[in-house]
Parts: structure tokens; sequence; C-alpha cells
């Protein structure tokens, strides 16, 4: 199998990640409330990536001076798009509040591409990445009437 087909499959396999997690979080959120939901996914979520790391590779973290500070935001990061995304959906509904999440997702995306941020490579915002952002904008319209 090729390598883009591996990549997409796994990438695929997140997405429907994202929107069964969603429903998930949207339930916790309604019977215990954002702060208590997002400590349940962080926290098992944690326990059970603190134990695969451990298994596999003794957990070494000492490289971790090595990363720039504000790499290390990531956690506040996500802490922020799992209560988003728990506190949006049962109100919103997935569709709509997922839909916004992705287009804010590329339009980011896209200009982090185009302006080098970060340390990404370089990958200007042409005529045709930035129709496609015009249509996904106009799907977002469309989803939210």
């Amino acid at each position: 199998m090729s390598n883009h087909i591996v990549l997409a499959l796994i990438a695929a396999i997140g997405g429907i990640m994202v929107s069964l997690q969603a429903q998930l979080m949207g339930i916790m959120d309604r019977q215990l409330g954002t702060l208590e939901s997002v400590f349940i996914t962080y926290g098992l979520g944690g326990l059970i990536i603190g134990g695969t790391m451990l298994f596999y590779r003794g957990g070494n973290l000492t490289a971790y001076a090595s990363v720039p500070w504000y790499a290390l935001l990531t956690g506040l990061m996500g802490l922020i798009i799992v209560g988003a995304i728990g506190y949006t959906s049962p109100r919103l509904g997935l569709v709509p509040a997922l839909t916004i999440l992705v287009m804010a997702q590329f339009a980011a995306a896209a200009l982090i591409d185009h302006f080098g941020m970060l340390g990404a490579q370089i990958r200007p915002l042409t005529l045709i990445r930035g129709s496609g952002i015009l249509v996904m904008l106009v799907g977002i319209w469309m989803t939210l009437r």
C-alpha cells in the first residue's frame, strides 16, 4: 500500500474519532459539566498514553528541555480544543460545531503554511488553495442554515 494511502487512512480514522469524541463529550458535558468532561477526557487519555510510553520507551522525557518553550503550549491548546468540542457539539449539533472547527483549522493552517510560521515549510496560499477555503466557507453557511 502506498505511503500516502496509509497516511490518508490514519487521518480519516482520526477524523472519525473526532466526531465520536465530540458526541461522547457532549453527553458528559451535559451531565457533568465542561470542566469535568475535559478532566475525564484528558485524565484517562493521559493514563493510557503514559502507560503506553512507559511500556514502549521507558518514559524517557529528558530531551524535553531541547523543545522550544512555545511548543509546550500544546497541552493548553488541547484543553481548549477538547473543551470547545465538548461545549459546542451538544449546543450547536455535531455538523455545525465540527464544520466551524474544521474551517477555522483550515484557515489557520493556510496562514501558517503561507508565512512559514513556527518552523513550517512555506507553502504559498495560491488561488486554488484560497478557492478551496472559500468553498468551505460556503459549505459552513449552507450547513448552518
